[in-house]
């Protein structure tokens, strides 16, 4: 039989070559160099630092992704001439945003055309790093603030010249420098190249090494293997697309060598790696973005994600371990394991900065400089093993990765700024928010469905940090409307804008993970929604009652917890469909709704579904025991 080859989906990825590629790459590791810088530092204005910033992103953003899906044997002229204005346009605003600012209403001619030189290149960079939809609601929202005074009803507003758009949107902190690229500019990138570094140092492969050689000799082991290696660099990363690239490369070989399908395999990893971003205490950034917008404290952001985010992984634990029982998979034999002993001699030291960011943050340091003097222990600590040890190429290396993996996300933020600025701008945000709740008929289920959809639709093909901050100022204000504590609420459509991922018919990480496998994507994608429906369910829960999100007493959130915990087995049964044997629709069917009164934290209704289930796994047990007997006999 033929060995399949990986798929290789059409890209307008390039890379510069001769003058030009060493100039792009120039001004990529000075832009990671002047994050980590300002990260520590923090000595230039709000705006002198974004527009710095949206220089260092958008201008390689140009010239690393082409204009069309092809092969580019080298960069038009149309991507030189953009590039160079983009340039001139950000320092031009950096060395005159405090008379721009004085002079909103009355911009001078340079002002407009640098401006409007920003507007249309942060939406054509868009378009190319996170593909048309993103661009194409931004584009519909700057148009809607001028032709906004020739629709009808409702969405009419007074209209607003080309001068003030062009001004509000490119010289104030409202519009592409608000509030989601001064995030970018001050956290993610700064999170991006401490996982970066992490990974130059070997720290992704440690986390494989070390999960594998504890993991690896039970039934399932190399999968969940790739779970927690998912996990831990998930939840740094900030991207799911770029989690699955950085461990799938390692765990989706590995778990097809355990004997998992190569659907099964990049649907695992698809899963784990949009999980992720749902795991404390990082969280894609997007626990900084939530803070703010609740006016809470980072750490009572963190405590709330925990239980749901444990739950969550949990839920692909139980699955992959029913999996391997169905398919009679046993572990590795133990001298096929990396010993864990000397994994953990060569690399503990890597686990120092991340414990001591985790520690810097619950300290209520700042969030950048808490990442900046982890990066800075991280490069230390990685000299006391040669094998760790950071060299000139690697430094390089790492600070080119560092922005490579920032830059969709900046030029994604910069891009959200366009969308929540027309909201404030234009008065639509409230429209909106009125809207939902006339549609919803006051229905708080009703609300939630319709919340729902608009993450995920908003969230296919868009960066999971976009889809929140635009959900956030969207759907957020309704749900609290209709009732809804505002920390669950924005948990609600943050974990929508993240599973929008692994969401057919656009599930971009199950495709990526697909083109590792060497699997269909299609098939991959539907599994992974398959496999990964509790991250659809939790919300629900949540929402209702936000005990799952420590809020309550410390018996009650035990309890629910620990009732959530026995109704992650009954739904991951009903899944496989399999206990001993194959079990019937019926009582799969039994299985989940048990397994959904479980999760629900309410005592008398927890214990009824709990008791629901342990009879019929009882009684299933035991009859698949007599008939082994019977067999036997």
């Amino acid at each position: 039989m033929m060995k399949s080859e990986p798929v290789k989906p059409a890209t307008n990825r390039r890379t510069p070559a001769g003058f030009l590629g060493k100039a792009v790459s120039l001004l990529m590791i000075a832009g990671s160099l002047f994050h980590i810088y300002t990260g520590g530092f923090g000595l230039l204005s709000t705006m002198s630092q974004r527009s710095l910033h949206l220089l260092f992103m958008l201008v390689p953003a140009i010239f690393l992704y082409g204009a069309a899906q092809k092969e580019y044997k080298k960069i038009p002229w149309y991507d030189i001439l953009l590039g160079s204005l983009v340039l001139a346009a950000c320092l031009y605003l950096f060395f005159t945003w405090p008379r721009q600012t004085m002079r909103v209403g009355d911009p001078g001619m340079l002002d407009l055309f640098f401006g409007a030189v920003l507007i249309l290149a942060v939406l054509e960079g868009a378009r190319r790093t996170a593909g048309n939809a993103l661009a194409g609601i931004a584009t519909l929202m700057v148009l809607y603030c001028y032709f906004g005074k020739y629709l009808p009803g409702g969405l009419a507003h007074r209209g607003y010249s080309v001068t003030r758009i062009i001004s509000f949107f490119s010289s104030t902190a409202e519009g592409i420098f608000g509030v989601p690229l001064g995030v970018s500019a001050s956290l993610i990138v700064l999170f991006v190249v401490f996982g970066s570094v992490l990974n130059a140092t070997g720290g992704g492969q440690f986390f494989i090494d070390a999960t594998y050689s504890i993991a690896g000799k039970y039934r399932g082991g190399t999968a969940k293997t790739g779970v927690v290696a998912s996990a831990l660099m998930g939840m740094i990363s900030g991207s799911p697309i770029a989690n699955v690239v950085t461990t799938g490369t390692f765990t989706i070989p590995l778990m097809k060598r355990g004997g998992f399908s190569p659907n099964l395999s990049s649907a695992i990893c698809a899963i784990a790696s949009a999980g992720g971003i749902l795991m404390p205490p990082v969280m894609g950034a997007a626990a900084f973005i939530m803070a703010e917008y609740l006016s809470m404290s980072y750490g009572q952001v963190v405590l709330a994600a925990i239980i749901p985010s444990v739950l969550f992984y949990l839920s692909i634990f139980v699955i992959v371990d029913l999996e391997a029982v169905k398919q009679g998979l046993v572990g590795e034999e133990k001298s096929a394991l990396p010993v864990l002993s000397k994994v953990m001699a060569s690399g503990w030291h890597l686990l120092i900065p991340i414990i001591a960011l985790v520690t810097f943050l619950m300290m209520k340091w700042s969030a950048s400089k808490a990442v900046f003097w982890s990066i800075a222990l991280l490069v230390i600590v990685s000299t006391f093993k040669k094998a760790t040890r950071l060299n000139k190429d690697k430094v390089i290396k790492t600070l080119l990765d560092g922005a490579k993996e920032s830059i969709p996300i900046a030029v994604a933020c910069a891009t959200a700024g366009l969308i929540v600025g027309t909201l404030a701008l234009t008065g639509l945000g409230v429209k909106f928010s009125s809207s939902v709740i006339a549609l919803s008929g006051g229905s708080k289920m009703l609300g939630l469905i319709m919340a729902m959809l608009a993450s995920l639709v908003l969230g296919m093909g868009m960066p999971a940090t976009a889809v929140y901050i635009l959900s956030a100022s969207l759907l957020a204000p309704p749900l609290i409307k209709l009732g809804i504590a505002p920390i669950s609420a924005h948990f609600f459509i943050f974990y929508f804008s993240v599973i929008s991922c692994i969401t057919p018919p656009v599930a971009l990480t199950a495709y990526a993970a697909a083109g590792l496998a060497g699997t269909d994507p299609n098939k991959a994608g539907w599994t992974a929604f398959y496999y990964g429906i509790l991250a659809y369910i939790i919300p629900y829960i949540f929402v209702y009652d936000p005990v799952l999100l420590w809020q309550g007493s410390p018996l009650s959130i035990f309890l629910a917890f620990i009732t959530a915990f026995i109704g992650i087995f009954g739904i991951g049964i009903a899944l496989e469909g399999y206990v001993d044997r194959h079990i019937s629709i019926v009582q799969r069917l039994i299985f989940f709704a048990g397994g959904i009164m479980a999760l629900i934290p309410h005592l008398l209704l927890s214990i009824a579904g709990i008791a629901m289930m342990v009879i019929l796994y009882v009684s299933l047990r035991k009859g698949g025991k007599q008939v082994n007997k019977q067999v036997s006999q």
